[in-house]
């Protein structure tokens, strides 16, 4: 096959086409990954802020009750891993989960080393740095978002309260949501972009495949053909078939090579039997 005229056209128009398909299939599908990713992290980070909101009236009255419940009550909802509040040294002072209340926090943790990588820890983070993307012990995919509590006037300045307004971070909000639903969607369109890659690769080859052999290998298996209907005539005496473009060029160039090649060899024959006689 590859030794053929259609096996070395179309073996690498196939190649570089299901090349070309298969790099755009992965850019594409990175590009969709990353915008499901992004408006997933966008979402947990609202639905954080959204939990910030909701506690902030508690927090001021140093509530506890209301802020355990408020946890509690979130943490059960359809989605949600995880809900915790954890002061400034790392401590649990709340959890969706009982049994981490109380519990220090590892600050060289996945969620933590973002803020307490230097010596300083940082008071402030862009979305995308807030989030991060982990494996529980239950083997569920989670998105985690980790969002300071900041210090406000209004909390500096409560009686209840001795935070100093030098201070500029109470705490940390870490809620986790499960990426199982986000996971699903994009295996789906992981498979429809398959489906779809592998139609354009079937019906891009067979058009290339179907255009060449219509314009290049039956006009060439026809001078093939020719070329081997002169070849075994004795004499030739119908003009050659019309070939589409150059070939019909090249054919009618054969046919008038043989003609004049046949002449010579007539002429010489005779001159050869001239001089035999003679």
């Amino acid at each position: 096959m590859f030794k053929s005229l259609a096996g070395k056209a179309l073996v690498p128009v196939g190649l570089a086409v299901t090349g070309f398909v298969v790099v755009c299939f992965l850019l594409l599908y990175t590009m969709v990954k990353n915008v499901v990713t992004r408006d997933a992290v966008g979402h947990a980070a609202n639905l954080a802020d959204t939990v910030l909101k909701s506690t902030r009236y508690a927090m001021l009255k140093s509530d506890r009750e209301m802020l355990t419940t408020i946890v509690h009550n979130i943490g059960e909802q359809q989605g949600v891993e995880h809900v915790r509040i954890f002061n400034k040294k790392g401590v649990v002072n709340f959890s969706s989960r009982p049994d981490e209340t109380g519990h220090q926090v590892d600050k060289k943790a996945e969620g933590c080393v973002g803020c307490h990588a230097g010596a300083t820890p940082a008071s402030t983070l862009g979305r995308m740095e807030q989030a991060r993307s982990f494996r529980n012990k239950a083997g569920t995919d989670v998105l985690a978002i980790t969002a300071p509590i900041y210090n406000e006037p209004e909390c500096s300045n409560a009686a209840c309260h001795v935070h100093p307004a030098s201070q500029k971070v109470l705490g940390t909000l870490d809620i986790g949501l499960s990426q199982e639903m986000m996971l699903s969607s994009l295996a789906s369109i992981r498979n429809q972009m398959i489906i779809f890659t592998v139609m354009v690769l079937a019906l891009t080859v067979g058009g290339v495949t179907a255009l060449l052999r219509r314009s290049v290998f039956l006009p060439m298996q026809k001078l093939n053909d020719f070329v081997e209907e002169v070849e075994g005539l004795e004499e030739l005496s119908a003009p050659p078939r019309r070939f589409p473009q150059e070939l019909d060029r090249v054919a009618k160039s054969y046919y008038n090579l043989n003609v004049k090649l046949r002449k010579s060899q007539q002429e010489l024959g005779i001159r050869k039997d001239k001089v035999r006689q003679e």
